[in-house]
């Protein structure tokens, strides 16, 4: 139930993923996600520890920090006993490290969010909790942080699910994924390379780049902006033969640009 309303909310705003699985599908693959991930402000009542209870309740421990200091970011990954369900992924804003403007901005938006909607199960497909923001506000926050306007845009919702490239038996290569997604019509994150990573950390990585929708702002105006995207993911094992279940967190900060609005296609 959980993941399924995360699907179905994701595939809403980025409709070339549900084409995507099922291209593969057709090829006579199993698709299994290997992580959902997920953006917000590092503000009451949204921030990461809020954000983290309905993963906890499922029974999901922390497992790892990340830091990103270029994009002001702090994120944990999170493990299930059960290893056969996805790894998820939960980003926070640093709010305070942004320009006065900035701040302004977001602080207003988070300060009209009710306590009380946060802490319902679905808070993770909730969407925005504030108003609309203004699309001059969304251009101003752009200017500093893609990750910031998009958040203030979209809310709280899944940013991306992640094909488990490693449980693919047609296409084990994540070179050769990327080509069959590209030669379908679909524009892939060339930032820091088509592939991300290595054998060597465990862990390559890959994306589209994010779809586009229109959205409205505040006053009616309606724009079109990225909204989420599609990652692929192989995993390699450790000298004691375990599967690692980490992140790299050099490779995640380029996928971060997967929402890039200047490349976004």
């Amino acid at each position: 139930m959980f993941f399924d309303s995360l699907w179905t909310d994701y595939i809403r705003m980025a409709p070339k993923a549900a084409r995507i699985k099922e291209l593969f599908e057709s090829r006579g693959e199993t698709v299994r996600n290997d992580h959902v991930a997920f953006r917000t402000f590092g503000l009451e009542p949204v921030n990461l520890k809020a954000l983290e209870k309905p993963i906890l309740k499922l029974g999901y421990e922390r497992f790892s920090p990340y830091r990103f200091e270029a994009k002001k970011l702090d994120a944990y990954g999170y493990l299930h006993p059960d290893r056969s369900w996805p790894r998820i992924f939960l980003s926070e804003l640093e709010v305070g490290a942004l320009g006065r403007k900035a701040q302004h901005i977001i602080k207003d938006l988070v300060s009209q969010v009710d306590p009380a909607r946060v802490n319902r199960d679905d808070v993770l497909w909730a969407g925005r909790l504030w108003p609309a923001v203004s699309y001059a506000d969304y251009q101003a926050l752009l200017e500093e942080s893609e990750y910031a306007a998009w958040v203030a845009a979209l809310g709280i919702r899944p940013n991306h699910f992640t094909i488990s490239v490693t449980d693919l038996e047609k296409t084990p290569s994540l070179s050769e994924v990327l080509n069959v997604v590209q030669a379908a019509g679909y524009a892939i994150n060339e930032s820091g390379g088509r592939v991300k990573g290595s054998p060597e950390v465990l862990l390559e990585q890959g994306s589209t780049m994010a779809d586009r929708m229109e959205v409205e702002f505040a006053g009616g105006e309606r724009h079109q902006i990225p909204t989420c995207y599609y990652e692929f993911a192989r995993r390699y094992k450790d000298r004691e033969g375990k599967l690692y279940d980490g992140f790299v967190a050099a490779s995640a900060d380029k996928i971060f640009e997967s929402t890039n609005a200047r490349t976004s296609a």
